[in-house]
């Protein structure tokens, strides 16, 4: 492909959910017809062009469709109208946010046998060479001795860095990256950046991250939620932030403006009708043009909503030791369990930080204590859990998002649970969901929602900002900061980690 060709072009698609391309749509038992959802609108003759070597970011509102845009170009979804044209022999490749649940049993072999296998339309022979080399790529280390290790027992920065590897082993021609600096560490991101920087095909990236992403993208596609156009800009995160400032500022003085024409219009409609006589059709003029100035007001952007401020309020008649750490288990520089000795100690209102890179057994230092099945971690007798999974597993996915805070309340309060969980915005049709058919975001906040109505004394926080609106995240630590049980948190970003207090760090790596 010559460098300026187009690999794929945006010309008029329009879709929604809830009509014949959403395959989904299930059946009613009593009638055998289907149950349709309410059609939601996500693009309206929306159209750009991308062409090879382009690095572009993802911008928009929450519920403006960057999943569904990401879905239609590797074809997972069909269009409603217009069309999407891709270059002879194009390969679209995805590294989603998460591991699909379905893969998580798999060994890394086949892991990588199933996306290679899809992509090539064959079976694929030479499988273990091109795994070691996508591996060495995303700085996966000692990639040699993986390939029978299961998904699931790798860390979640390890897993995130599978997904890119899962992405690059199908050779596209255009890549698509989802969050894809959610659970990794500094190192890990430095690398992943690098690679970003220096790859010389078309990416698109969906990602919270401004530094991030000013560091290698060149345009931006911004999703508009309103107009549901997408619009294409040259420049970097920032640059396009400051444009789209801009453009709000003048839209609002452009409606002030209309406002006080179209308030003047009124009042003369008013004054002349009440002349009578030829002064009737003065103020039904008017009246005609304060109604087009009205049509020619536009809806300005307005800020994403953010989830209410709340507490997390912990057990009551905590007291004493909620919490002890003598050991713990790292894994060492030659992939064996080294033991450590500790002197940790919670009490109410303690806050622990747990540090160090991908791979070294945070996250299942945190699952053994949660279980209390960690060597050298005592748990007070009587002290109720809070677990937070990066994963969200402790969520039961077939259950709906009543059911699932109902569980944890202890005594049914179905007017607290809808106040908690509206809080959360989760409102509407979206408390009578299934857990498993939310978004990552929308998990993570009826993670927090769980939490809220389950008042732990222990709270066991992994990595919570992942997949979080970053709008969310000042409102999340100021909670956590004024948590007043003992809390164990695990997170690799560093602003969100500053706005808690932390009164004691355990380095796994010292």
């Amino acid at each position: 492909m010559a460098r300026d060709e187009s690999i794929i072009n945006f010309d008029e698609v329009s879709f929604e959910y809830g009509v014949h391309t959403d395959t989904s749509i299930s059946l009613s038992p009593s009638t055998g017809k289907r149950n349709w959802s309410h059609n939601k609108p996500i693009l309206d003759e929306a159209s750009f062009t991308l062409r090879r070597g382009m690095k572009m970011a993802v911008m928009g509102q929450n519920g403006a469709g960057k999943s569904t845009l990401f879905s239609l170009m590797t074809g997972e979804r069909a269009v409603t109208d217009g069309d999407i044209n891709r270059a002879h022999g194009m390969k679209v490749a995805l590294a989603s946010q998460v591991i699909p649940r379905e893969k998580m049993e798999l060994t890394v072999r086949d892991f990588f046998a199933s996306y290679a296998e899809a992509s090539a339309g064959h079976a694929v022979y030479d499988i273990d060479p091109r795994i070691d080399k996508v591996l060495e790529v995303v700085n996966l280390k000692h990639h040699e001795k993986l390939h029978d290790r299961i998904v699931k027992s790798f860390s979640g920065g390890q897993q995130a860095r599978l997904l890119l590897a899962s992405a690059l082993i199908q050779d596209p021609d255009l890549l698509l990256l989802d969050e894809p600096t959610n659970n990794l560490d500094k190192a890990g991101i430095e690398h992943l950046t690098k690679f970003l920087v220096d790859y010389d095909k078309t990416v698109v990236v969906i990602s919270h991250d401004a530094d991030f992403l000013n560091a290698f993208t060149t345009g931006v596609l911004y999703l508009d939620v309103f107009t549901r156009k997408i619009e294409q800009y040259p420049g970097n995160y920032h640059d396009v932030q400051r444009e789209i400032l801009i453009r709000i500022e003048k839209e609002n003085r452009k409606n002030a403006q209309l406002a006080k024409k179209i308030q003047e219009n009124k009042d003369k409609a008013n004054f002349f009708a009440q002349k009578g006589g030829k002064m009737r059709l003065v103020a039904k003029k008017m009246r005609t043009e304060a109604e087009e100035m009205e049509e020619a007001k536009v809806d300005v952007r307005k800020e994403d909503k953010t989830i209410r401020p709340f507490t997390i309020p912990a057990q009551e008649d905590l007291s004493g030791v909620v919490f002890a750490l003598t050991s713990y288990s790292v894994l060492g520089t030659k992939g064996k369990l080294v033991v450590k000795k500790a002197n940790i100690e919670l009490r109410k209102n303690n806050h622990l930080l747990l540090k160090g890179p991908n791979g070294i057994g945070k996250s299942t230092l945190l699952e053994a204590i949660a279980k209390g099945a960690a060597e050298g971690a005592t748990i007070t007798e009587g002290v109720k859990v809070g677990y937070y999974r990066q994963d969200f597993s402790t969520l039961d996915f077939d259950a709906t998002v009543f059911d699932a805070l109902q569980a944890v309340m202890g005594q049914p309060d179905e007017q607290r649970l809808r106040r908690v969980a509206a809080s959360f915005l989760i409102t509407g049709d979206t408390i009578y969901t299934k857990i498993g058919s939310l978004s990552e975001g929308q998990k993570g906040l009826v993670a927090f929602a769980s939490l809220v109505l389950e008042q732990p004394g222990l709270l066991i926080l992994d990595e919570p900002t992942n997949h979080i609106n970053f709008r969310h995240l000042p409102v999340i630590a100021k909670a956590l900061d004024q948590y007043e049980g003992a809390m164990i948190l695990v997170s690799h970003v560093p602003d969100f980690v500053e706005q808690i207090r932390i009164d004691d760090v355990l380095d796994l790596e010292r």
